[in-house]
């Protein structure tokens, strides 16, 4: 059972496939709220802004990182037009406020590319609070970011229970239950926290709950603009 203190909160998360299914469509809606870009929209700036996600995508080793990488490097309009029809839809979304977007990429690159925490615990965390926020498109592509980090399909269908699930180490029970607390505390409790300084140093204990409320704001946006889900991402049933 999940272990987050509000009953009224466990019973709003997914119990089957059917609810996964409710809570999809209710997030997704009839289509986007704010339509993406089209390419005579695209300016110089905004370009110049893809680098940091090609930086972002590059730290996460997602599978978009190529067609990022190819736009950055084209050479003539016709090449850049070819590039700017591949990018999914969410880099073509935020473009509409680029300066925000850039500065929200710069906090991906330093928590992604250069943050302190270990890959499977920085996704364990990003997944669980994904999970709680029911962010298809953040889950979906956050399952397929945990899995070349070794975490596998049991693992992640228990990081839907939560950390009163059976299996966790000490310390994975301790990042989830953390990630738990401020979701719905917004704070992490001196129990909790005692674990997790058994094995994080000081830097990871900072950088924990900025990594989860970095995600959470994701979530918000993604779920609040009705982002359609990228290709191949199956949103919140995926494993």
């Amino acid at each position: 059972m999940d272990t987050i203190g509000n009953p009224a909160l466990r019973q709003r998360l997914p119990q089957s496939a059917g609810d996964i299914v409710r809570r999809t469509a209710a997030v997704l809606g009839d289509g986007p709220r704010i339509l993406p870009l089209e390419l005579n929209e695209l300016s110089a700036e905004l370009l110049t802004i893809l680098d940091r996600m090609a930086q972002v995508n590059a730290a996460l080793d997602s599978r978009d990182k190529e067609a990022l990488t190819q736009l950055i490097d084209s050479d003539g309009a016709d090449d850049v037009a070819a590039e700017v029809r591949a990018l999914p839809e969410i880099v073509r979304t935020m473009l509409r406020h680029g300066a925000l977007f850039a500065t929200q990429a710069d906090i991906g690159i330093q928590l992604l590319g250069r943050g302190t925490l270990n890959p499977r615990d920085r996704e364990i965390a990003v997944l669980r609070i994904g999970w709680l926020c029911q962010a298809p498109y953040e889950w979906g592509e956050h399952v397929i970011v945990a899995k070349k980090v070794g975490l596998t399909s049991e693992d992640i269908e228990r990081i839907t229970i939560g950390s009163g699930a059976d299996g966790w180490t000490p310390l994975e029970r301790a990042i989830l239950r953390a990630t738990e607390e401020l979701y719905e505390q917004a704070m992490i409790s001196d129990e909790t926290w005692a674990v997790l300084a058994t094995s994080l140093t000081e830097v990871q204990l900072i950088e924990l709950p900025i990594l989860v409320g970095q995600y959470q704001a994701v979530a918000y946006y993604q779920n609040s603009l009705r982002l359609r889900l990228h290709d191949g991402n199956a949103g919140l049933s995926a494993r």
